[in-house]
C-alpha cells in the first residue's frame, strides 16, 4: 500500500443505485454485491482511495448494511485500523443527526459535525456502483493544479440502455456533462441523447470547508441531491472542472449489466486492465486452492479459492467455495459463494446468489439477453 498520506478524506455512498438491481440487493446494498469471483463492489473504490494515501474514509449507509459491515470489519485488509481516521461506517440513527437519507446532501448533512472536526483540506466522494482501479492521486493533483472549486471524474461512453429506461421514480439519477476547455458548462440529468457522452462517474473532489458551507446552506433550503440541487444551478458561480478517466471500468446499471460485466472479465485484456494498476484488496477467506477432480473439464473460467470441480464448466465466473459435482454442466454462468451444482445438473446463463443449491439432474437455463437469477439460499 502507498504510505504517503493524501491531504484528503474519503466519503463513499454504498446504497447509491440500489434501485437498479433489486434482485441483488434484497439482503445487501450495492457496495457489497460480489464481483469478479472474490471481490465486492466496494473493494475497488475503497482500495483505490487507500492506494493513493487516503486513510480517513467514511461510508454513509442507508439500509441492508449488515453484509457490508461483515465484509469490511475493522478495515484491517485495507490497512484502515487506526487510532485516528481509518474506516468509519455511519449507519442510520447512530447519532441524533444521522437519518435515513435520500441523496448526498442529506447524507452529508448528517455528518457535518464530523466533517467540521477533521483536518484534511479536501473531501473525495464516490458511489460504489463502479468497479474501477482509479488513480485518486492524479485526481487530487489535477484539482489543485486547476484551481477548481469542484472536480468531477467522467468517462467518454454511451449511456447504458438500462439507465435510460429506468423509471424516474426510482431516483437513480445519472449525469452527463457539457464541457468547454475542461470546465463543466452544463450538467444534464437523465439525458436521453444517443452516442458517446461525457458520462459522470459520480466521483468528486472539493475543499472540505466549501463542502461544509454548501451542504449547510443546501440542507436548510431542503436540497436533496448534490449534483441536481447544488452543482447544476451554480455552474456560473462555481468553477467545476472535469477529470477524464481513460481506464477500464465496469458500471452496474441493472442485473443484466452485472452479468455482462462479470463475463467481460473472461475476455482477453479486460481482467488485466482492471487489476494491472494498484492492488485491489478484499476480505481474506483462508481456503484451499480450487481442486479439479479427475474427469473435470474447464474452459475459459475464473475460479476463486475453495472451489471443487468434478463436472464441466465453460465461460463462467465461480466465487469462493462453489462445488460442481460429477456430470454437471455449467456454461455462461455467474455462481456466487458456496453454490452447489448437483450431479448431472445443467446450467446456462444463470446467476446464483450465495448458498444456492441446484439439485441433481435439474436443468436451468436463461438466455444471453435475460440471464436467470436464483436468490440467496434457494434450492432448485
Amino acid at each position: 500500500m502507498v504510505n504517503s498520506n493524501a491531504n484528503a478524506l474519503g466519503v463513499i455512498f454504498p446504497n447509491s443505485y440500489d434501485t437498479l438491481v433489486p434482485e441483488l440487493v434484497g439482503e445487501r446494498l450495492m457496495a457489497s454485491i460480489p464481483f469478479a469471483s472474490r471481490y465486492r463492489m466496494v473493494d475497488f473504490i475503497l482500495s483505490s482511495m487507500v492506494n493513493c494515501g487516503i486513510d480517513n474514509i467514511s461510508l454513509i449507509v442507508r439500509k441492508n448494511y449488515h453484509s457490508l459491515m461483515d465484509h469490511l470489519g475493522s478495515g484491517r485488509e485495507w490497512d484502515l485500523t487506526r487510532k485516528n481516521g481509518g474506516l468509519n461506517i455511519v449507519p442510520p440513527f447512530a447519532e441524533k443527526t444521522v437519518k435515513v437519507y435520500n441523496g448526498r446532501v442529506e447524507a452529508l448533512a448528517s455528518i457535518l459535525d464530523f466533517l467540521k472536526s477533521q483536518k484534511e483540506k479536501y473531501v473525495v466522494m464516490s458511489d460504489a456502483n463502479i468497479a474501477v482501479n482509479f488513480d485518486f492521486k492524479a485526481l487530487i493533483e489535477a484539482h489543485i493544479a486547476s484551481g477548481a472549486d469542484v472536480t468531477v471524474a467522467y468517462a467518454e461512453e454511451e449511456i447504458p440502455a438500462a439507465d435510460m429506461e429506468a423509471p424516474v421514480l426510482n431516483k437513480a439519477m445519472y449525469y452527463t456533462l457539457d464541457m468547454e476547455d475542461g470546465r463543466v458548462k452544463n450538467i444534464k440529468i437523465n439525458s436521453k441523447e444517443k452516442g458517446v457522452q461525457n458520462f459522470s462517474m459520480n466521483i468528486y473532489i472539493m475543499d472540505r470547508e466549501m463542502l461544509i458551507d454548501q451542504i449547510s446552506t443546501g440542507y436548510v433550503r431542503g436540497y436533496v441531491f448534490f449534483e441536481r440541487d447544488i452543482l447544476a444551478p451554480n455552474l456560473d458561480k462555481l468553477n467545476v472542472r472535469g477529470f477524464k478517466f481513460d481506464g477500464y471500468m465496469a458500471r452496474i446499471s441493472d442485473t443484466k449489466s452485472y452479468f455482462d460485466e462479470n463475463m467481460k472479465l473472461l475476455e482477453g485484456g479486460n481482467l488485466e486492465a482492471l487489476f494491472s494498476g494498484n492492488t485491489i484488496y478484499t476480505k481474506i477467506r483462508d481456503d484451499n486452492p480450487t481442486r479439479y477432480i479427475d474427469g473435470a473439464k474447464v474452459k475459459n473460467i475464473m475460479a476463486a479459492d475453495g472451489c471443487i470441480i468434478e463436472g464441466e464448466v465453460e465461460n463462467s465466473i465461480l466465487f469462493r467455495g462453489v462445488k460442481v459435482e460429477k456430470g454437471a454442466k455449467v456454461k455462461n454462468c455467474v455462481l456466487m459463494q458456496d453454490t452447489v451444482v448437483g450431479e448431472g445438473a445443467s446450467l446456462e446463463y444463470i446467476i446464483t446468489d450465495k448458498n444456492v443449491t441446484i439439485t441433481a439432474g435439474k436443468e436451468v437455463k436463461g438466455t444471453d439477453t435475460f440471464p436467470v437469477y436464483v436468490a440467496k439460499r434457494q434450492t432448485v
